[in-house]
């Protein structure tokens, strides 16, 4: 392409993404309740001129500087940790805390609106926000999937006991979901599930086997797919667990992150077997 040629996607680096997208805010107007798009415009406003600007910068800075494993504390102690360059970390903060976008669906309160919101007012915002740094639309994503299943099948102590952390604002007490469904010799074939499970006599579960593509693995908390012992083969012998991180006594539990993926897209998120 000549210097002289305009390039036919031009670059909105220090856009409002939102502003600058006439037909993106005519279309919300069909899909979001009046009042609730009246409340929404400086969000979205804020939120499109951040794209354009910060979060574009920082979202550069972190596929750039990818996350790494380390094995070990400082001291030596067997203490697995996934280190993320501080831009991922405050793109994190932006979309989990100052945005509540895998909240906000489950509770009121999130930017100033008293009730739960739409699915609509969600993905408005992931769309402006995913347009600087996509690769964090998987934990955001997982973490909102992970509390929707939490909330509809699972058991009402577990609810309550993980319930205020995946939807809290407070970074510091958050904790973010994942899901761990893939195995090397199945792929996205669900019913070939290997990983097993073993009823503990306590009401709980130890599973084994390895997951081949986690994204988010360092997550407070993961829904996992393993066929109990003694399950029928095929899908119908499949079934979903929550497995902390952190077992409810403060104990690591027992699995490890063997390695992280060396991505071609979303660098800036971890992905690890």
């Amino acid at each position: 392409m000549a210097a002289h040629e305009q390039h036919p996607v031009p670059d909105q680096r220090g856009a409002n993404l939102y502003t600058t997208d006439p037909d993106f805010a005519r279309l919300l107007g069909l899909y979001l309740p009046t009042d609730l798009h009246a409340h929404l415009q400086p969000h979205l406003e804020r939120l499109g001129a951040l794209a354009g600007g910060v979060l574009d910068d920082w979202a550069t800075t972190a596929d750039r500087h990818p996350p790494t494993l380390e094995h070990r504390s400082r001291d030596g102690r067997d203490a697995q940790r996934i280190v993320k360059h501080p831009a991922y970390v405050a793109l994190e903060r932006v979309a989990f805390a100052d945005y509540g976008l895998a909240a906000m669906s489950h509770r009121g309160g999130v930017l100033g609106w008293p009730e739960v919101m739409p699915p609509a007012a969600k993905y408005a915002l992931s769309y402006l926000f995913v347009q600087a740094e996509f690769g964090l639309c998987c934990p955001l994503s997982m973490t909102d999937s992970l509390t929707r299943t939490l909330r509809k099948f699972g058991d009402a102590t577990l609810v309550e006991r993980y319930l205020p952390a995946l939807t809290t604002q407070d970074f510091d007490a958050l904790a973010q979901g994942a899901m761990f469904m893939t195995e090397q010799g199945a792929g996205s074939d669900i019913a070939a599930t290997t990983v097993r499970a073993l009823p503990d006599g306590e009401g709980a579960y130890r599973l084994s086997g390895d997951k081949w593509f986690c994204s988010n693995p360092d997550a407070a908390l993961a829904m996992v797919l393993a066929r109990i012992e003694g399950a029928p083969e095929g899908i119908q012998g499949v079934s979903l667990f929550l497995m902390p991180r952190t077992l409810p006594d403060g104990t690591p539990n027992a699995y490890r992150i063997i390695r992280l993926k060396d991505k071609l897209g979303t660098r800036s998120m971890a992905s690890g077997e």
